[in-house]
């Protein structure tokens, strides 16, 4: 039976040839999670990237391969590259260049981060487009104060010499708002940078909603202080997301498993 905090997924018998059994848990991790974005509506057609580090000494990642949709995505056909892009597993599809850049550096410069998340949800890309970005004005915005970084647009990330600037700008935060452009957020693990990701898109489905209504509440500094130091749901002895990760996996086994494959 699985612990309390513990990914609880039947990861079944490893598919492919020559890869560990801890390889191939994380790919089973990472295609359950290209699936709850489905579900959730975070996909943008074949765009984006959800990126995991293989377990081991190198700095190997999986990613997903460039023309399926994120409902398509499945453990073995997951692609493992190295952080020049370069791919080590079989595959007939090629890797997005754009994914490269922000998540090559960030796994490249940042030891614990193992996982790497980007989004271009309409909310999430309407507050990279102000001025102002994320207003500190409810309750998950509250959350996130003083975790959140900003990075200027510098057109489509497929520029390798645009990932030390990326990475001055995100400063060791465990969130990024890329103006003009969308989301990020990483972790020690895919849970927490999950939390982290869903708490931030949450903030900005809140603030787009609330200012087509009116001016908005500011909250004084020392509540916003409170409620990032007491917030539980990325602490990992709270389970850093795992269980909210364990829900959302049983949603989509119910209508489809075929992500295990």
């Amino acid at each position: 039976m699985a612990k309390q905090h513990d990914i609880s997924i039947d990861y079944g018998e490893t598919r492919l040839k020559g890869i560990s059994r801890e390889e191939w848990v994380t790919r089973v991790q990472l295609a359950a999670c290209y699936r709850i974005f489905a579900h959730l509506g975070w996909t943008e057609l074949i765009y984006n990237h959800i990126t995991l580090r293989v377990p081991g000494p190198e700095r190997h990642f999986l990613i997903n391969p460039f023309g399926l949709h994120y409902s398509e995505v499945q453990a073995s056909n997951l692609i493992k590259i190295d952080l020049d892009g370069n791919k080590l597993s079989d595959s007939n599809y090629p890797v997005n260049p754009a994914g490269l850049a922000p998540h090559s550096t960030i796994h490249r410069n940042i030891e614990t981060a193992h996982c790497v998340m980007h989004t271009h949800t309409t909310s999430g890309l309407a507050v990279a487009c102000l001025r102002d970005g994320l207003s500190m004005t409810n309750f998950y915005s509250a959350q996130l104060n003083g975790r959140i970084a900003y990075h200027d647009f510098e057109g489509i990330t497929v520029n390798a010499d645009e990932g030390p600037r990326m990475l001055a700008s995100l400063d060791g935060r465990p969130v990024m708002i890329l103006r003009n452009h969308g989301l990020l957020a990483w972790g020690e693990t895919l849970p927490q940078a999950f939390a982290y990701l869903w708490t931030l898109q949450r903030a900005c489905d809140i603030q787009v909603a609330a200012q087509s209504l009116g001016p908005l509440i500011p909250i004084p500094e020392p509540v916003l202080e409170q409620c990032t130091r007491i917030s539980l749901q990325f602490n990992p002895d709270y389970g850093a997301g795992v269980d909210v990760f364990n829900a959302l996996v049983r949603q989509i086994d119910k209508v489809d498993q075929s992500y295990r494959q």
